[in-house]
């Protein structure tokens, strides 16, 4: 199954950074947040190496997780996502003359690759443009060669740290009605052969009613420094890949039910991309406010 080299469920990436939630705003002081959210991305096509759509085996991965963010101080703020279950599939190969199985279905179960996140707010809290660094490790905990073909992974093997650089800003359109804007850039050092990576992006935010109604809309935008030294593919169907890139749009919508609890559902695709499946991300979570 020479073309699976080509298959990269990447969108689990841009869920990871759209779950990221803050912006440039660190947590306050004692104040954590918390979201339990299930996540999961299939389809029969991809993007090639040279930004092509290619037909593939339906292939997927369902990732469980929880994300928290906790305030050590008002400027301090300590982060983790931890997929703590994760399901990366293939189906039956079917030839679509004969109808005979070319290769059987294959899955995975496991824990996923984690990261742990430290954001600093370098503004003051309060002030109009909000400004935090953050140094983010990827660890790997996941598996990064399952299945029968070894070819189903859960996480990539690799220990990357991401240095991102943060700003937002918000204003009060009037009445219970706000707006918020942020945006962000990063470098992503990725070890084990991978290349380096060079992400940014940004979201608005509309919220209703004292933001008792969260609407967002995401850019995301990722690009390969190509300067590993491991080939463009790899043979995987996992979540990471080599010398990947993606443009993606995403949108959010959060309501909280009272001043602690609160529900979202998340959408994301890939407009364009390298090495990358086609087929759009969903999400849905429940979030505390402590």
């Amino acid at each position: 199954m020479k073309y699976l080299k080509y298959i990269n469920i990447v969108l689990g990436l841009i869920f990871c950074f759209s779950a990221f939630a803050g912006g440039g705003w660190p947590q306050p002081k004692g104040k954590t947040y918390l979201k339990l959210s299930q996540w999961w991305s299939v389809g029969n096509q991809h993007y090639t190496d040279l930004g092509l759509l290619d037909d593939n085996v339906t292939l997927g991965i369902y990732n469980t997780s929880l994300y928290a963010e906790h305030g050590f101080t008002d400027r301090l703020t300590g982060v983790i996502y931890f997929p703590f279950f994760s399901r990366t599939f293939n189906n039956n190969l079917v030839s679509s003359t004969t109808g005979e199985i070319l290769a059987p279905g294959d899955a995975i179960n496991s824990i996923g690759d984690t990261d742990l996140k430290i954001k600093y707010g370098i503004t003051k809290p309060g002030s109009k443009i909000a400004v935090s660094g953050s140094i983010l490790f990827g660890i790997p905990l996941g598996n990064d060669a399952g299945g029968s073909q070894k070819n189903l992974q859960t996480g990539d093997g690799e220990f990357n740290q991401l240095l991102q650089l943060d700003a937002g800003t918000g204003i009060q359109l009037g009445g219970k009605t706000g707006l918020y804007a942020n945006a962000y850039a990063g470098f992503n050092n990725r070890t084990k052969g991978f290349s380096d990576e060079v992400r940014f992006g940004a979201e608005i935010g509309l919220g209703l009613n004292d933001y008792k109604w969260l609407f967002i809309s995401r850019l995301n935008v990722l690009q390969s420094l190509e300067n590993g030294s491991l080939p463009n593919q790899i043979t995987s169907t996992s979540i990471f890949a080599n010398n990947t890139e993606y443009t993606s749009i995403g949108f959010e919508a959060n309501y909280t039910v009272n001043k602690k609890y609160g529900l979202s559902i998340a959408y994301a695709t890939a407009v364009n991309g390298r090495i990358i499946v086609a087929s759009p991300s969903y999400s849905v979570g429940v979030f505390v406010n402590l």
